[in-house]
């Protein structure tokens, strides 16, 4: 698909920016070479004034203008041009009109190609000293008309400074004649200097120039470096910022001081910096409303700030290593790979003690990264990383938090965007360590989205721009690997970023930093595509991006949910109607790439636009948002699962912003109509045979705002109830049982308690119905092929039950009747004894919660004293509930407490039979401590095996308890903790423990359950009397059942059982009881069996077992 070609509405600004942009670095050499030779060389003949002298210098600007973003073009031609041009001014016979001409010449040249490439060609021998100083003193500083010649001529003394003989030797005697002085070449050079460097025009700057250089020669630094300070600061010290003559000087003596400070030796510079920075301070920069002259005070302050510093490089920087891209291609055709980064975590010189000023330096640039101009902050963001390069480690980590400290919303958009120029340089110099990246890409990735309102524009283009300059520098300075955490977020950004910003300029900064990324760290999902779609000139178009482009990147599923996401969150409601427009228009072409998401999105629009009270009421929109919830809950069956949980919460959110502020009549009144047609509908789709709309339309009961709910709450109650009760039909359907019972607690909420109405709030006439339909909830342990379902049930339950208690303890705590709340306390102790770790977290949270609730305290709870001595307040906060090992020592102290044994006992019975190791080991241990602890008191035994029958018995033939319970009374036989029973021939317990084990097993196919069984059977043995003999028949009965690993079983635990209980027997027949059950082949036919097992019947002195004929049988 060529998307060039698609119909795409944009700006003529736009497109005329194209155009230029698409051929302004198109040139491939100096074409106007010839005409430029042949204007220089009519130079002659058109000096005299007039228009010839215009027209040649208009054409030459014309010409060397379109060498301003290539003017390397021109550097082969640069000799020659200054030689045409320098001959004219060395010729004597040349007039001055002519030798400014050609000064202005050279000036156009300097402009576009810059004077430091152009210094260089200038003739600087010995010779050219004294004729370029005597052409600089004859120049009138006030001859406004030649400030070119002055600017050049200057630059070019600068240079002839550089000669390496000691100016006195070409002073010569400089006594001429008796009582009359000569200047010295060196005084008469500082003596122009410190002329130009308080004039008004552009030879300011090249005095500066040649300051630095003059002062910084050998010979000179020691005779007048200091003098010349002295003057410099005392020009400082007089002039004021508030006069246009006090900006001129203070602009000349910053420039001049930066330069020296730039180019002299540290050494040299040291003395006098501390001075320098104390008469800085004095000026008070910062509070000048002249760009200018705050950016130079950031200069001399970062200069002086690395003269503090011994020049280094920072051994603990972070080095990618080859960073060529050539390079890099060259290492991956060769077989080899790029170099590992390397990583110094210790500083050489980290015990070095950093001089005293560089800490006011740092903090006077970090006021820079927020200064209101942005050449100032991007002065001080260059300060920022050299400075960081020279520190300590620790230091400089130190700054980087300065740095980050930037990011604040408190702060301005020149804070941000200040904090993004000084984040890039110190990740291009590698002074980002990767341990810092989490925190810097977060605040990058806010800055890529930074909009600020401001009247009536907003601020935050610089900010986005220099973010995408940080993403680029990024790109260069990290390894893949370092970077390859935040791959996703980063890449999303600038997608969204090159796609939907406002401003073309951050759209291809954007797409110009994520070229970068893809090409240097290959990691971008499907950087290529993208990239070929949308490059820097395709991105310019605003239409083509919001409507084309970003349809085409939707299309790669990594950016489909951030790109909606941010038209909903950012876009949508951005203050230019025009964006706003493209927003909706490009959120309807990629809500087909990800409808679910979509939908989600939509609602949790309407939400916003519902909470911002848009003026809507009764239009017709309205009904169109209705329609969507309902329908949108209606079809959750249809979502993906890992999708549907959030699009229903948002429905659910959307639904109760819309009827609080739509559907309201009067206020409290909600209107009849609306009412009685939602709640109607609403009530008929918890009907409904999808158990998600179950769900969905549960939740929206829930979340109904008060005034709808009035007078219509019993008939919500009892449709959601009949949700929350498990029926045949509909047993699986644990999610709209659990959404049943989360609509239920939060109505209650949102009614609250009042005497005497059931129909509008929770009170005595409606309140044991509610209680009922939580706690019966209580006991669902559904199960399926997700395992057990029926724990959200259980923990819907428990946390409706605290809200609901706690509603009712606040405002009318009576009507907590005592049974309710022991059953509660009860219910949840249970939950709190059980196997899931989490869910025994959340059990034991609700029932400290209930325990130690105040205000007032929860009445009737069952043993509250003891409770509250079992789990002190003080220790609520140290418990792991979630682990075993901490928590079943203190929950099983519950055991002790009639009022939970039942329920707890029940718990731990489901805990021991569990299938993870740490849960079966510590909740075995506690169980072993308590029954240790009980050994001594016959009641409380007495009572505890009661209980635990009582448990079988209530749970017979129930497999989850049943099992489990199987496994507990083998652990607790074998470990002797009902030997004091063993004494009493039939005992009662024994008795009845081995009729429900009968009842347990008879008919069963369970083979887990008949090993539990055959095990409490062997163990059963050790009791005398019938229960010994019944307990050998029923082993016996085993020995023939039909699954031959059951018959292997028997007869091994058997044969041990005999070894361990050598009073079953008499020792006559032991042997060969014995030896029976070893050397049977028990797998063998039933017929071979049943015969060695009617011989092991009469060994043992048990009736051997008859069968039963089948029914009808012939």
């Amino acid at each position: 698909m060529a998307l060039s070609d698609e119909p795409a509405a944009g700006g003529p600004e736009e497109e005329a920016e194209d155009e230029t942009l698409a051929f302004g670095a198109a040139l491939e050499a100096f074409g106007e070479s010839a005409e430029t030779r042949a204007l220089l060389g009519r130079l002659r003949e058109v000096h005299g004034g007039g228009a010839e002298r215009e027209v040649a210098l208009e054409r030459f600007r014309v010409i060397m203008d379109k060498y301003q973003e290539q003017p390397h073009l021109l550097d082969p031609h640069l000799e020659w041009m200054m030689n045409l041009l320098l001959d004219i001014v060395q010729d004597q016979t040349s007039p001055a009109s002519l030798v400014h001409l050609a000064f202005k010449f050279l000036y156009i040249i300097t402009k576009v190609r810059g004077y430091k490439t152009f210094l260089r060609l200038f003739p600087h021998e010995v010779a050219d000293v004294e004729p370029v100083l005597d052409l600089v003193t004859i120049q009138n500083p006030k001859d406004h008309e030649a400030w070119e010649t002055r600017y050049m001529l200057l630059l070019w003394l600068s240079v002839t400074c550089l000669i390496p003989f000691d100016f006195s030797r070409l002073d010569g005697n400089l006594l001429t004649q008796p009582g009359q002085a000569r200047m010295s070449i060196m005084d008469r050079i500082l003596q122009i200097a410190e002329s130009y460097l308080i004039v008004s025009d552009k030879a300011r700057d090249a005095a500066a120039v040649l300051v630095s250089r003059f002062i910084t020669r050998p010979d000179v630094k020691q005779s007048k470096m200091a003098e010349f300070l002295d003057w410099s600061l005392c020009n400082l010290a007089r002039s004021s910022f508030q006069t246009m003559q006090g900006v001129i000087t203070m602009d000349g003596t910053l420039q001049a001081l930066a330069q020296i400070f730039k180019h002299g030796k540290r050494e040299d510079c040291l003395p006098y910096a501390a001075t320098v920075l104390r008469c800085l301070d004095g000026c008070r920069l910062p509070e000048s409303n002249q760009t200018l002259l705050r950016k130079l005070g950031v200069k001399l302050v970062q200069r002086l700030g690395l003269t503090f510093l011994k020049p280094k490089v920072a051994a603990w920087r972070y080095q990618r290593g080859c960073r060529s891209l050539a390079a890099n291609l060259q290492l991956l055709t060769q077989g080899q790979s790029e170099q590992k980064p390397l990583i110094l975590t210790e500083d050489d010189d980290e015990d070095d003690d950093v001089p005293e000023g560089v800490e006011r330096v740092i903090e006077q640039l970090l006021v820079g990264l927020k200064d209101k101009d942005t050449v100032v902050r991007w002065s001080a963001a260059k300060g920022i990383g050299r400075m960081a390069g020279r520190l300590p480690r620790a230091l400089a980590d130190d700054v980087v938090g300065s740095v980050l400290d930037c990011f604040s919303f408190q702060e301005t958009d020149k804070a941000w965007h200040g904090g993004c120029l000084a984040l890039a340089e110190l990740g291009r110099r590698g002074l980002l360590l990767p341990s810092r990246l989490v925190d810097v890409v977060a605040v990058i990735l806010k800055a890529l989205t930074y909009d600020e309102k401001r009247g009536a524009c907003s601020v935050g283009t610089n900010v986005r721009d220099a973010a995408c300059y940080v993403c680029w520098a990024f790109a260069r300075a990290y390894e893949p690997q370092e970077l390859k955490p935040f791959v996703t977020a980063i890449s999303s950004a600038l997608v969204i970023a090159a796609v939907f910003d406002r401003d073309i300029n951050c759209r291809r900064a954007a797409s110009a930093a994520f070229q970068e990324n893809v090409g240097r760290q290959g990691t971008f999902p499907h950087g290529i595509d993208i990239l070929t779609t949308a490059d820097y000139f395709a991105v310019g178009n605003r239409s083509n991006c919001f409507l084309v482009i970003s349809v085409f990147i939707a299309g790669f599923p990594e950016y489909t949910q951030p790109m909606i996401d941010h038209l909903v969150t950012m876009k949508i409601s951005h203050w230019d109607g025009v964006i706003r427009e493209l927003a909706a228009r490009a959120l309807h072409n990629l809500a087909q790439q990800a409808p679910e998401f979509s939908a989600t999105q939509v609602c949790v629009l309407i939400e916003k636009l519902s909470l911002s009270k848009m003026p809507f009421r009764g239009d017709t929109v309205i009904d169109g948002w209705q329609w969507l919830i309902n329908d949108t809950l209606r079809h959750l069956h249809l979502i993906s699962s890992h999708s549907r949980q959030q699009m229903k919460d948002a429905a659910v959110s959307a639904l109760a912003a819309l009827c609080s502020e739509y559907y309201m009549k009067e206020p409290g009144e909600a209107d009849p109509a609306i009412q009685e047609e939602l709640i109607t509908q609403y009530l008929a789709e918890l009907r409904n045979p999808e158990e998600m709309t179950r769900c969905g339309f549960s939740l929206a009961l829930g979340a109904l705002p008060g005034f709808l709910l009035k007078g219509r709450l019993q008939q919500v109650l009892t449709g959601l109830r009949a949700v929350t009760h498990t029926s045949p039909e509909d047993v699986s359907f644990a999610e709209s049982r659990r959404d049943g019972l989360k609509a239920i607690a939060r109505i209650c909420q949102t009614v609250g308690v009042k005497a005497g109405a059931p129909d509008e709030a929770v009170c005595g006439e409606n309140v044991s119905q509610i209680y009922c339909a939580l706690l019966g909830c209580m006991d669902d342990y559904t199960t399926d092929s997700r395992g057990d379902v029926g724990t959200w049930v259980r923990k819907a339950a428990m946390t409706s039950l605290m809200d609901l208690t706690l509603l009712l303890a606040r405002s009318q705590p009576e009507l907590i009747e005592a049974h309710t709340c022991e059953r509660i306390m009860c219910c949840v102790a249970q939950q709190a004894s059980e196997k899931i770790d989490r869910f025994r977290a959340h059990a034991a949270s609700v029932f400290l919660t209930l325990l130690h609730f105040d205000s007032p305290p929860i009445p009737h709870v069952p043993h509250r004293g003891e409770l509250e001595k079992l789990f002190p307040r003080s220790d609520v906060a140290s418990v792991n509930w979630s682990a075993p090992s901490q928590a079943f020592p203190r929950i099983t102290q519950l055991l002790g407490l009639p009022t939970y044994r039942y329920h707890v006992l029940l718990g731990l019975v489901v805990s021991l039979g569990g299938l993870t190791e740490s849960t079966i080991r510590h909740s075995t241990q506690s169980l072993f401590e308590y029954m240790k602890g009980i050994q001594s008191d016959p009641q409380a035994l007495g009572s505890f095996s009661g209980t635990l029958l009582q448990i079988f018995e209530d749970n017979l033939l129930n497999e989850r308890v049943s099992v489990p319970l199987l496994k507990t009374l083998d652990h607790v036989l074998t470990h002797g903790c009902f030997d004091i029973f063993t004494t009493e021939e039939d005992h009662p317990f024994a008795v009845k423990l081995l009729a429900l084990c009968k009842k347990e097993i008879k008919n069963s196919k369970d083979i887990q359950k008949l090993l539990s069984g055959i095990a409490v059977f062997c163990e059963m043995v050790q009791f005398p009397g019938d229960v010994r003999r019944q307990a050998l028949l029923q082993l016996c009965l085993l020995l023939c059942h039909r699954f031959p690993l059951i018959r292997k079983t028997t007869a091994s635990q058997v044969y041990e059982t005999l070894l361990t209980y050598s009073d079953v027997v008499g020792a006559d027949v032991l042997d060969e009881v014995v030896t029976v059950l070893s050397d049977t082949a028990w797998d063998a036919e039933l017929a071979v069996v049943r015969e060695q097992r009617n011989r092991l019947c009469d060994l043992l002195g048990v009736p051997r077992p008859q069968l039963v004929p089948q029914p009808g049988a012939c």
